[in-house]
């Protein structure tokens, strides 16, 4: 098990730590050109994107963005649900920027604005499978790449979901509130982003204690934000996108293109991010 305090250096000064191109294998998921730090910070990526309404399954409803290309292969899925007393148009800034940048994602409204985290589990699996097996979109997707993301009691829902289906490719749970402290049963890459303003999910409470927690996830982090409170996963963040598309590319399509905006990872105690760890390398 590998626990890792990074080192306080800037995304920037990662650069230097990319393979060159042709000292990789080829990967067959890789969408996109290489990255950079403009684009994984950009509002939106190379994919131009679409969207439609998939009428629930086990869940409510959700809406779909989804690259409008057909000639790039099949594309990872990515369910976000919101948190308590939110509906999907809470996180519905989530459905572009990341599908834009090569994923097929679904905004989920569950049932009750009042469903708790294991409701929300459960609603955000039965959207997935419906996704993948079941919509119009099925064919551009590629079955064996998913990944959830979700905010507060929706983060809560993430660690829960992740916990019942090991095969999960990546799990992002933001501000996650939850009563169950400690998930060692958890499999999939975890990467936990809080905020050291948070009083209703706190990081050494919640969020912190969580990623303790997962003794048998082999790649995870844990990004706490400076000047920030339990709201921000609800506004247009770039340090959030920033980190989350990241995770995403590395683990949903095995891109080790983007493993150096994760290891070593951001400057430390600064008023941007105060704390950051990982399990690195991510290679």
């Amino acid at each position: 098990m590998r626990y890792v305090l990074v080192p306080a250096v800037t995304l920037a000064a990662t650069a230097s730590l990319a393979v060159p191109a042709q000292g990789r294998a080829a990967n067959p998921y890789e969408r996109g050109p290489a990255p950079t730090e403009a684009s994984v910070t950009a509002q939106r990526g190379p994919f131009a994107v679409s969207q439609q309404t998939l009428d629930g399954i086990g869940y409510d409803h959700g809406t779909v963005y989804y690259p409008t290309t057909t000639s790039a292969g099949t594309f990872g899925a990515v369910v976000v649900t919101p948190g308590f007393t939110n509906g999907q148009r809470a996180v519905a800034h989530y459905g572009p920027r990341i599908a834009s940048q090569g994923f097929v994602v679904m905004t989920l409204q569950t049932h009750s604005v009042y469903d708790r985290p294991d409701s929300r589990a459960t609603q955000m699996l039965a959207a997935l499978d419906h996704l993948v097996h079941r919509s119009a979109l099925r064919s551009r997707i590629d079955p064996a790449r998913l990944a959830l993301i979700g905010y507060s009691m929706g983060g809560g829902g993430v660690l829960r979901a992740a916990e019942r289906r090991p095969s999960l490719r990546a799990a992002i749970a933001l501000a996650p509130w939850s009563r169950d402290r400690t998930w060692p049963d958890n499999r999939p890459p975890a990467l936990v982003i809080t905020a050291d303003g948070d009083t209703v999910a706190p990081s050494d409470g919640m969020g912190e204690t969580f990623y303790n927690s997962m003794i048998r996830v082999p790649d995870k982090a844990f990004l706490e934000l400076g000047n920030a409170d339990h709201r921000v996963p609800l506004t247009d963040d770039t340090r959030i996108f920033t980190y989350s598309i990241s995770w995403l590319k590395r683990f949903v399509d095995d891109d080790t293109r983007y493993s150096r905006f994760l290891c070593p990872g951001p400057a430390t105690g600064t008023s941007a991010v105060s704390r950051y760890q990982a399990t690195c390398p991510m290679d």
